[in-house]
């Protein structure tokens, strides 16, 4: 299980990367392989301000679909575009270029309610 230290986790399965004031988020690993094959990414949230646990988007797998949860406060100022035409990176490259959206971070303070990789092995029983 890939679980690289670096970023922040939620309990929704999702991971952060903050670099200044910019969020990277995508759906982790474990999730990727629990959903399976990743058919559909829907994200129409661009350019809007969404409070934490807001539904941003989904994920369209080919058994189900599920809601993804914006992590931390703050305006969805990119999508990954490249997930219209490859969902399939999200299977093949989840903290790389299967990233989802990037967020202009409004409160740094919700980043501590994150959790750490190791927390995060910890509530998948890694």
């Amino acid at each position: 299980m890939n679980v690289p230290v670096e970023l922040k986790y939620t309990k929704d399965h999702e991971w952060v990367k903050v670099e200044g004031d910019i969020a990277t988020v995508g759906i982790t690993d474990f999730a990727q392989g629990e959903l399976g094959d990743i058919v559909y990414v829907e994200v129409e949230t661009v350019d809007e301000t969404l409070d934490k646990d807001e539904v941003f988007g989904t994920v369209e797998a080919v058994k189900t679909v599920s809601d993804l949860f914006i992590p931390i406060t703050g305006e969805i100022v990119e999508f990954n575009e490249a997930l219209e035409d490859e969902p399939e990176t999200v299977n093949n490259d989840p903290y790389g270029e299967g990233w989802m959206v990037k967020i202009k971070v409004s409160d740094a303070s919700e980043l501590d309610g994150l959790l750490s990789a190791d927390d995060y092995k910890a509530l998948i029983g890694a």
